[in-house]
């Protein structure tokens, strides 16, 4: 069983009050670990370890070319132990280990992609007005950083806020979600081992309410970022207000999925299934409303129902799996509570709706694929996001219709449109009100591209230049070449 600490100021320490927490394995809920439990204590001595390493320590003085080989280096570490974190990260989280692995690869591509673009060019240089004058804008890091991430992705979510900000020269604390810590305590270990300076990165764990919001109110904190609920998100651009310390949001969803009738119909039929089940639908920009043209609906939906229903639930230990358990229990009894408020708004059942407790799944958090059809724009299941394996189905006529189904959200994260017709395709997406849009595909996700989104799906983005970009501070320096008294005051 893995014994699992706070990493502080290059130390691995237990929670100020000895509190701990059990960690649970999703398919049967049994004990796989015990970790440290935080407290406000536990964040101040934290945020006081990284405010004294990012103002005295080397971390931030260090050249860009020495920094980006310790993100390098781990980079390196992360692919050596690809296996045993891609298991160890379906055992905490319980997607299949299939997910799981590209997780991993992606994790380390997240580093080594940062590593590579912090040594690029950063400023700019100005011709002004005054010939005398060198204007010139310099990029440098922000300070402290807090980082709050949840259990979806936890090892990808860590690499997603670590890389671009420490690349940047911050020091950082990344929280984790209480559930799935293992993985983020494990690449702790291996950071441990690449060496980096004490205080550049610190791991918590513990509950959002005490842990989060000390990170969020601290006045010694410059930056905070989260990826999470929008109910959270709200709360923590709120704690941030004390000091008006930098914020990136990074929020929920209940993101369209397009298909006409002219798409291949094939592919819009497995991908209207990736879009939703891929990660048990606990994924921010699942698809979770299908807007499908009522003109191939008859033969669409039978397709669709039949095919959620052959999915196979289990272990994502087990090769054959290809859909895992919920993360808790108390997530699983949300989910099912809105299958039930879906029911009775008058929504009809394609497909699923219940918990599994056949097969050895009855001691696991396991809730079949499930599709309503016959829904309504103000139904639950239509406008909440369940972060579940839920799909709303919604029909249209026309394009202008399909559009307005799409944006009729509070949400704007991601979208996507299947059709043959690429000019239609790429019409409709610029029409969307979302940071992440796709044609005939959906779900791909590069280092190189922005991620976030419209409206209520939060504030900035990661990845890319832009990620970077929610790191580092612009400063204006002018230098004068030929400097000259001014004569402007008489007495002088």
């Amino acid at each position: 069983m893995k014994i699992g600490r706070f990493f502080v100021g290059g130390e691995w320490v237990e929670a100020i009050a000895g509190a701990t927490r059990e960690i649970l394995n999703p398919v049967d809920n049994k004990v796989i670990a015990v970790v440290a439990d935080g407290s406000e204590h536990d964040a101040r001595l934290a945020i006081e370890c990284a405010r004294k390493a990012f103002d005295e320590g080397p971390w931030p003085q260090m050249r860009a070319q020495e920094r980006a080989s310790y993100l390098f280096k781990l980079a390196d570490l992360i692919e050596a132990h690809a296996a045993e974190l891609a298991e160890l990260e379906t055992r905490n989280n319980g997607k299949p280990l299939r997910e799981a692995q590209f997780d991993v690869a992606d994790a380390a591509g997240c580093f080594r992609y940062y590593a590579g673009l912090i040594t690029k060019p950063l400023g700019q240089t100005f011709e002004v007005s005054d010939p005398a004058i060198q204007c010139m804008v310099v990029r440098e890091p922000i300070g402290v950083c807090a980082q709050i991430i949840p259990w979806n992705y936890p090892l990808l979510m860590a690499s997603w806020k670590l890389a671009p900000g420490l690349a940047a020269g911050n020091c950082c604390i990344l929280k984790v979600a209480e559930a799935t810590p293992l993985t983020a305590i494990r690449l702790f270990e291996l950071i441990a081992e690449a060496g980096f300076p004490p205080g550049s990165a610190q791991l918590l764990t513990g509950p959002g309410p005490t842990v989060g919001h000390a990170l969020a109110a601290s006045l010694l904190v410059d930056k905070i970022a989260f990826t999470g609920g929008t109910a959270t998100g709200r709360k923590i651009m709120q704690d941030a207000t004390g000091n008006l310390k930098k914020v990136t949001l990074e929020l929920g969803g209940k993101s369209p999925n397009i298909v006409f009738a002219d798409s291949d119909f094939e592919l819009a039929l497995e991908y209207a299934l990736f879009a939703i089940y891929a990660g048990q639908g606990e994924v921010c920009s699942a698809g979770s409303r299908l807007i499908l043209d009522k003109r191939i609906a008859d033969k669409f939906l039978p397709r669709l129902g039949e095919a959620a229903a052959r999915i196979i639930l289990g272990d994502g230990l087990d090769p054959q799996t290809e859909m895992g358990p919920l993360i808790t229990r108390a997530h699983m009894t949300r989910v099912l509570g809105y299958i039930e408020a879906g029911k009775a708004e008058g929504a009809e059942l394609l497909a699923g709706g219940q918990q599994l407790t056949g097969g050895g799944l009855a001691e696991g958090n396991f809730v079949n694929p499930t599709v309503f059809v016959n829904t309504r724009s103000d139904m639950k299941i239509v406008r909440e996001e369940i972060f579940g394996p839920v799909l709303a189905v919604q029909l249209f006529d026309t394009e202008e219709e399909a559009v307005h189904l799409a944006n009729d959200t509070v949400y704007g994260l991601a979208g996507a449109v299947f059709t043959t017709d690429i000019g239609k395709g790429l019409r409709v997406l610029k029409r969307l009100r979302a940071g992440i849009t796709w044609c005939n595909t959906y779900h791909p996700t590069f280092n190189e591209a922005p991620w976030g989104g419209y409206k209520q799906s939060g504030i900035g983005r990661e990845l890319g230049t832009f990620g970077l970009d929610a790191y580092l501070e612009t400063k204006q320096i002018n230098i004068n070449m030929a400097p000259q008294k001014l004569g402007w005051f008489r007495g002088v």
